[in-house]
C-alpha cells in the first residue's frame, strides 16, 4: 500500500537485541519482531568486552531478511545501553572491542578521580549520578593504564553511534547517550572539556553532540547492495534505550513517574530542566537527556538482573524455571520477610548470584535468614520481588519531594511490565496506581523518533497519544 510506511528499530539490551519492524498505515500503527540475536559479551585477555562485530553481522542478516520480503524501509534507528564506547583509529578502523560496563577495571576509580575533583563538585558540574562504570571513570582508568586503543584513537563512539558507524561509515555523537557519560555540561549540552583536561583525559577524540532525530547517513553501498534494500537512511534516535523507552510512555500529561523495567530498573520523572542540588547529589539521582530538550531525572536500580542471574545458577543445577513458575513461587511465599538491598555492590557482577542473595537476605531485625534455616528457591524469588518493590517505594518517596508537580501514577514499561504480580506488589508498596505497558516501549520510542524525523508526528505528546491508542495497558491499584 502506497500510504504504508515501514521503520526498523534495532533495540539492543545487555543480554539480547531485536530487529523490530514498525508499520504505519491508514489502519493504524503496529510492531513486529522480525529478528532476535544475543548481545554478545566476551571475555578476552582478562577483559569483559562487547562483540560489536557479531552484533553488526546480525544487523546485516536482519536487513537481508527484510530485503527478501521486499520491505521498503523509510529509515533505521539503533538504541542500546549507555556509557560504553569503542575507539576508532585515524584510518576509520575499530581499535579492538568496547569494554563492558560490568568489567571491574573501574573498581576504585571514582575515589581516585575525587582526589582531583571532589565528588560534590563532579556532580555539580555534570548532574550525573556517581556509578563506577560511568564513561568518565572508564576513560580515566584507560588513561592511567596507558591503554593502547585510547592512545591511538582519533574518536570514540558510544555503542549506538558505533553500530550506526558500522552500517553507514559516518560518525556522530547523539545527545541522550552522551548525556549518560558523566562528561557533559548540562547547560551547553556539549562535553565539558575543561573538566576532562583537569583529569588528564584527552578531549580531541570527542565529537560534537547532535540532537536525537539527526540523520547519520545511509547504508554503505556494499550493505545496501548485499541486503537489497538500497540506500536506507540511518537516524540517530534517542540512542540510550531508556530515553527511547520514556518517549513511548502512554501518558496524557506530565503528572507521572516512570519505571523502565528490565535488567536495570530506571525510575524517574520527565522534567524541563536538570535538578542539581545538595539533596539530589546526596541521593545520587541523575540527570540524563530526553527527547525535545527534556531531562530524565532518575535513579538507577538493579532490576531483573538479580532474578536472571539466579535463573542461570538454577538452570545449571537442572532447574529451568519458567517465568510463570517464578511468579507462582513468589506467590507461595508472599509473606516471606527476607529482604536485600538490590543496589548492594555485591550483586553487580557476582560469580554466583544465588549464593550472594543467600548470604544477604535478612529480616527486619537484621537476622541473616539462611543462617537460621536454608532458604527455598521460592523464598529467594519472593525476596527479590519484595525487595525491588520496597526499593521502588523508597525512590518514589524521594521523587515526590523533587518533582515540580504532583505524581499521580507510575507507568511501568519494558519487559518487566508483563509481570502482573510484580506490578501489583509495586502498586501496594508505593500507594499509587501502576499503569503497565507497553512491554516493547524502547522499540516503540525508537521508531516514533524516526517517524518524527520523517515529519509524520509533531511531538512527544502526539507520539504518546498514538501509542495509547495502539497498545493495551493494564492498571493496578494499591491493595491492603
Amino acid at each position: 500500500m502506497a500510504d504504508t510506511k515501514y521503520f526498523l528499530a534495532f533495540d539492543c539490551g545487555a543480554t539480547s537485541g531485536r530487529g523490530v519492524l514498525a508499520r504505519f498505515s491508514p489502519e493504524g500503527f503496529s510492531m513486529e519482531e522480525v529478528y532476535r540475536f544475543p548481545s554478545e559479551m566476551v571475555r578476552k585477555e582478562g577483559r569483559m568486552q562487547w562483540d560489536v562485530l557479531a552484533m553488526h553481522r546480525h544487523f546485516v542478516a536482519c536487513l537481508k531478511e527484510l530485503g527478501k520480503r521486499g520491505v521498503h524501509l523509510e529509515s533505521i534507528g539503533i538504541d542500546t545501553w549507555g556509557v560504553d564506547f569503542g575507539h576508532v583509529g585515524p584510518d576509520g578502523e575499530l581499535l579492538g572491542l568496547p569494554r563492558c560496563y560490568r568489567d571491574p577495571y573501574t573498581n576504585g576509580i571514582p575515589e581516585k578521580v575525587f582526589e582531583t575533583i571532589p565528588r560534590q563538585q563532579l556532580y555539580a558540574r555534570t548532574g550525573i549520578q556517581i556509578m563506577n562504570f560511568n564513561t568518565i571513570f572508564q576513560l580515566y582508568a584507560q588513561t592511567k593504564a596507558r591503554d593502547e586503543s585510547l592512545k591511538k584513537a582519533s574518536s570514540i563512539l558510544f555503542m549506538p553511534d558505533l553500530l550506526s558507524y558500522l552500517l553507514t561509515g559516518k560518525q556522530v555523537c547523539e545527545y541522550t547517550d552522551a548525556s549518560t557519560s558523566g562528561m557533559m555540561d548540562q547547560t551547553t549540552r556539549q562535553f565539558n572539556k575543561p573538566l576532562l583536561e583537569e583529569l588528564g583525559v584527552r578531549t580531541d577524540m570527542l565529537l560534537p553532540i547532535v540532537p536525537s532525530g539527526t540523520v547519520v547517513g545511509f547504508l554503505k553501498p556494499e550493505i545496501a547492495k548485499e541486503t537489497g534494500l538500497g540506500p536506507v537512511p540511518v537516524v540517530a534516535v534517542a540512542g540510550h534505550d531508556t530515553a527511547s523507552a520514556i518517549a513511548a510512555v502512554p501518558a496524557s500529561d506530565e503528572h507521572f513517574a516512570y519505571l523502565s523495567s528490565g535488567t536495570w530498573s530506571l525510575m524517574g520523572i520527565e522534567v524541563p530542566a536538570p535538578i542539581i542540588n545538595e539533596a539530589s547529589a546526596r541521593e545520587n539521582f541523575t540527570n540524563e537527556g530526553g527527547i525535545e530538550g527534556t531531562t530524565r531525572f532518575l535513579k538507577n536500580i538493579t532490576g531483573m538482573w538479580l532474578l536472571e542471574q539466579c535463573r542461570v545458577v538454577w538452570k545449571a543445577a537442572g532447574k529451568d524455571y519458567s517465568y510463570a513458575q517464578l511468579v507462582e513461587m513468589a506467590l507461595s511465599e508472599k509473606d516471606f520477610p527476607g529482604r536485600i538491598d538490590p543496589d548492594d555492590p555485591r550483586f553487580a557482577a557476582p560469580e554466583n548470584m544465588l549464593e550472594e542473595i543467600l548470604r544477604s537476605a535478612q529480616d527486619d531485625k537484621g537476622v541473616i535468614l539462611n543462617e537460621v534455616k536454608n532458604l527455598t528457591d521460592a523464598q529467594v524469588v519472593s525476596c527479590i520481588y519484595h525487595s525491588l518493590a520496597d526499593k521502588y517505594a523508597s525512590v518514589m518517596k524521594r521523587l515526590q519531594d523533587f518533582a515540580p508537580f504532583t505524581i499521580d501514577k507510575l507507568h511501568i514499561i519494558g519487559g518487566g511490565s508483563a509481570n502482573n504480580l510484580m506490578n501489583q506488589w509495586t502498586a501496594n508498596a508505593i500507594g499509587l496506581p501502576v499503569v503497565a505497558g507497553p512491554t516493547e516501549a524502547t522499540a516503540i520510542g525508537n521508531v516514533m523518533i524516526q517517524a518524527q524525523a520523517a515529519g509524520m508526528v509533531a511531538d512527544r505528546w502526539e507520539m504518546r497519544t498514538m501509542i495509547a491508542k495502539a497498545f493495551a495497558v493494564k492498571t493496578f491499584y494499591p491493595e491492603n
